[in-house]
């Protein structure tokens, strides 16, 4: 049986997931959790804080620390709910746009230059593989965090 923890360490190195910064846009280098939650705020309409650090399955401080980075680099803005002043939501600048269609541009061409190598029939199976691991890492217990033993 093939070492299925090398081929994930193998594609985590090759995504670039280990850099320290996963890409540059408008002259900016972005890390990968400022990316994600790049995608997320430009995904959904209006996300409160809490919302897309559940979805990045983060905690509130360490995602309070990295949207006040985000903040500084004039790429977020965050406003008080007006139903709740408590909730704070978020959204992306002029230049956070620019910056999430930027990366999200770099990765469709890459996407694009890795499946140019595959045949219809190995494309379709990738995407539908990787959907199924998708789904059924949600039913895992463990989700979002690998097992500490």
């Amino acid at each position: 049986m093939e070492n299925i923890r090398e081929l994930f360490q193998i594609m985590t190195r090759r995504f670039g997931f280990l850099n320290k910064n996963c890409c540059s846009a408008g002259g900016m280098d972005i890390s990968l959790i400022q990316s994600h939650i790049i995608y997320e705020i430009d995904r959904l309409h209006k996300p409160s804080m809490q919302q897309v650090a559940e979805i990045l399955g983060t905690d509130i401080t360490t995602f309070s620390r990295q949207v006040q980075s985000l903040i500084k680099l004039s790429l977020v803005k965050k406003i008080p709910a007006p139903d709740d002043r408590r909730v704070s939501i978020l959204t992306l600048t002029v230049e956070g746009k620019y910056v999430a269609t930027t990366i999200d541009e770099q990765m469709k061409a890459y996407f694009n230059e890795i499946f140019s190598h595959m045949n219809d029939f190995e494309k379709e199976t990738v995407i539908r593989s990787i959907k199924l691991l998708n789904d059924t890492m949600a039913k895992s217990s463990n989700c979002c965090t690998p097992p500490m033993r």
